[in-house]
């Protein structure tokens, strides 16, 4: 809604996964530790400044700007590919989230690029799968496109380890209005800003942690 709340439609199941990590702080898994009561309709904080997150207070009423600024254009714009011998990488670095998945074992980009052994291939997948914003995506050799199957859901993300709530993770394919009547394009994995800091509304670009731009965006 223009410089208020998300507003979700058709009882989509709703609830709150927290970030598990490894001793070094990189993620490994999801843990579900809410699940919200399903309504025809929830309005959502935007703003990052409501009392009763993730619900929509109003506070936005309090000179909050909305403006979406995030690319209209499909994943396959946006993403480069990244060419390995045993696996292939598409990485869209303006839709990061930071949940990190992609630094354990060196980090998804090393292993795509400098692995020895076609062993790796599982864990990119599985490394990309979890990324919650699909930023990065695993493609084999032969062009086969690895997608999670994720149910139609929104999951807040509770990045325990960084002591931050996270974005909206918005999953399955369900579209994304945005103010002006804009249908983005349809993707299996999406982060939206709750922080109300985005420079990418309505998209997650990691302000809630702080994260300077040029860690953000650079693969390694």
């Amino acid at each position: 809604m223009k410089d208020g709340p998300y507003k979700i439609t058709g009882c989509v199941p709703f609830n709150k996964l927290r970030i598990i990590c490894d001793k070094d702080n990189n993620a490994v898994t999801y843990e579900k530790i809410e699940r919200y009561p399903p309504k025809e309709i929830q309005y959502l904080c935007r703003c990052g400044k409501s009392y009763m997150k993730p619900f929509c207070d109003g506070s936005h009423l309090q000179d909050f700007d909305g403006t979406e600024t995030g690319s209209r254009e499909p994943y396959e714009k946006l993403a480069r590919k990244i060419k390995g011998k045993y696996m292939d990488l598409m990485d869209a670095p303006s839709l990061c989230a930071v949940a990190r998945f992609c630094d354990t074992y060196g980090t998804t980009w090393r292993l795509v690029r400098h692995s020895k052994s076609g062993n790796i291939n599982t864990l990119v997948i599985e490394q990309c799968n979890n990324c919650p914003a699909g930023r990065l995506t695993a493609v084999d050799k032969d062009g086969t496109i690895f997608e999670p199957e994720l149910p139609q859901e929104i999951s807040l993300l509770d990045d325990h380890a960084e002591e931050a709530l996270g974005p909206l993770w918005i999953k399955g394919g369900i579209p994304i209005e945005s103010a002006d009547g804009f249908t983005y394009p349809v993707r299996n994995r999406v982060t939206l800003c709750q922080c109300g800091r985005s420079q990418n509304k309505p998209f997650c670009d990691a302000r809630h942690l702080d994260v300077p731009d040029e860690d953000r965006l650079t693969a390694t």
